[in-house]
């Protein structure tokens, strides 16, 4: 199938292509699979990249961002594990497309970026969505949000060194956190770590590839 065959796709023939991409990937879970369905990705997506909004790979967003490929935003929520009454913090709105998915699985959102621009515009959107349980605001990511600590669930959307002693601390006990890590941006390693009685269990998933986790606030 050519470009100008999926330009010519019906939206349930283009929401079938995307949600086959997400299973052939590893995206099993149902209730991940209904979220990322619900979500339409090309509201996220603006300019020259936003034909390409259906296709599974990172693009371009302001702010020298990008959104994540639709399969890793899949396959971390997945690991994230998130449920119906939890709290979630995460760390680099972008788009905001990560965290409209993770409206749909989890009482309530909270989602830090550096950038006031992408802050701003992912709010609209989620206006727009009518998603009234994200709360987004501007903040230096690696610091998370003490105040409204502790967390069920932190999802990091940026690539750490080692996983922050301020976000394993704002962790609750059985909470998990999901967070790519690695010192260079060519080898990360997607990392699942738990909160236990006596400390963190750390599993390695998969490997990514995020833009770097930066301290301090952006200047746009």
């Amino acid at each position: 199938m050519n470009t100008e065959d999926h330009d010519e796709d019906s939206p349930a023939e283009r929401k079938m292509r995307f949600l086959f991409q997400l299973r052939s990937r590893g995206v099993t879970d149902p209730r991940v699979l209904e979220a990322m369905e619900g979500i339409d990705r090309g509201l996220f997506i603006r300019g020259q990249f936003a034909d390409r909004a259906y296709e599974d790979t990172p693009l371009p967003i302001p702010c020298g961002q990008t959104i994540s490929q639709p399969s890793v935003v899949g396959l971390m929520t997945q690991a994230l594990g998130p449920r119906p009454r939890d709290t979630v913090l995460e760390v680099g709105t972008g788009s905001g497309y990560q965290a409209a998915v993770l409206s749909g699985l989890c009482r309530r959102v909270y989602t830090v970026d550096r950038h006031r621009r992408l802050v701003q515009e992912a709010e609209l959107i989620f206006q727009q969505l009518g998603l009234s349980n994200i709360t987004a605001q501007v903040a230096d990511g690696s610091r998370g949000l003490p105040d409204q600590a502790p967390f069920d669930r932190i999802l990091v959307t940026a690539a750490a060194e080692d996983p922050p002693g301020p976000l394993l601390a704002q962790l609750k006990i059985g909470g998990i956190m999901v967070v790519p890590v690695g010192q260079s941006d060519a080898v990360q390693t997607l990392i699942r770590v738990t909160r236990t009685e006596t400390g963190f269990d750390y599993d390695e998933l998969r490997q990514v590839r995020f833009v770097p986790l930066v301290e301090g606030l952006g200047q746009t």
